[in-house]
C-alpha cells in the first residue's frame, strides 16, 4: 500500500493522470493487447479526465487500444463521462463500458458486466474515489468485501445527497443502482483511490490507519498487493503526523513511479 500526498486537489489530479499515462505507455497497447481502465464518475476523477484530455490533445497519450470499465451507474453516468471525457479523445464507443441501469433484466446485466470485464483479460488498472462514509463506487458501509457487480439499495444518507439532482424532491430519487463490487475492483492488477478535500479526511484515517472492516469499505484495499491512495493536503487532517511524514519521505521514490522505464 502507498499513500501519495500532494499539496492540492489540481496536483492530485495532475499526477493521476500522469500515472494513468504512465502504465498505458508501459503496457504499449496494440489492436492484440488492449489496455483495460476501470473508472468513475463524480467530482473528484474530474480533474484528471481533464488532464489526461490535454495529453491526448498534445499527441502524448492515446485511447484507440484502451478498453474502460466504470464502476456504478445512477444518474446521468453516460452522458457525464461522455462530456468530461469520452468525446474528448479517441477511444471507441464499443470499448466504453458502462452499467445500463435501464436493462430488462438488471441481475443479467450485472452478470454480463462481469463477463465483459473477464473477455477483456480483467482490470490492468482501477481507478475509484470514496464518499465521506468510506464507501467506494455504491458499496456502502456493510457492504461485503468479496461482493461482485451487483444490484445495490442506497443507504438513505446517499438518497439524501443525491436528491440535488433530482430537484430536492426525494421521491424522485432512485432507491438503487447498478455497481461493481469490492471483490471486483480487487480482483484490478492495480488500483488507484483518489481522495480529496477536508471532508474525506476521516475515511482516509480508516481506510489506512485501522483494520479492514466491512463498515468502512475503502479498507479493503489494504490488503491488495498494488493500491495507491492518492490524497490532497486537507484529506491527511486525521491522519497521525508520524503516518503523514512517513509517507511524505517516500514521495522521491513515489514520483519514480510516473518516469519512463528503462
Amino acid at each position: 500500500m502507498r499513500l501519495v500526498i500532494q499539496d492540492t486537489y489540481d496536483d492530485v489530479s495532475l499526477w493521476a493522470a500522469k500515472y494513468v499515462k504512465r502504465r498505458i505507455l508501459d503496457f504499449n497497447p496494440s489492436q492484440d493487447k488492449f489496455f483495460t481502465l476501470g473508472l468513475p464518475t463524480g467530482n473528484t476523477p474530474i480533474g484528471m479526465y481533464r488532464k489526461l484530455v490535454e495529453f491526448f490533445k498534445d499527441g502524448s497519450l492515446s485511447f484507440k487500444y484502451v478498453k474502460t470499465f466504470n464502476m456504478d451507474e445512477y444518474v446521468d453516468r453516460i452522458s457525464f463521462m461522455w462530456n468530461n471525457f469520452f468525446k474528448h479523445i479517441d477511444i471507441d464507443p464499443q470499448n466504453a463500458h458502462i452499467l445500463d441501469g435501464n436493462a430488462k433484466d438488471l441481475i443479467a446485466e450485472c452478470n454480463a458486466f462481469e463477463e465483459k470485464i473477464t473477455a477483456a483479460g480483467g482490470i490492468r488498472l482501477f481507478i475509484g474515489g470514496i464518499g465521506p462514509d468510506g464507501h467506494i463506487a455504491f458499496n456502502e458501509p456493510g457492504s461485503s468485501l468479496v461482493s461482485r457487480t451487483r444490484v445495490k439499495s442506497l443507504a438513505q444518507e446517499t438518497i439524501l445527497a443525491n436528491a440535488r439532482f433530482f430537484d430536492n424532491d426525494l421521491s424522485q430519487v432512485p432507491t438503487q443502482a447498478l455497481t461493481v463490487g469490492v471483490g471486483t475492483v480487487m480482483d484490478a492488477d492495480e488500483v488507484m483511490i483518489l481522495i480529496t478535500g477536508a471532508h474525506k479526511a476521516f475515511a482516509l484515517h480508516k481506510a489506512i490507519e485501522e483494520g479492514v472492516s466491512h463498515m468502512w469499505t475503502v479498507s479493503a484495499f489494504q490488503q491488495h498487493p498494488r493500491t495507491i491512495f492518492l490524497c490532497d493536503e486537507p484529506a491527511t487532517n486525521e491522519l497521525r503526523v508520524r503516518t503523514v511524514k512517513y509517507f511524505k519521505g517516500l514521495m522521491e521514490l513515489h514520483n519514480k513511479m510516473l518516469e519512463e522505464a528503462t
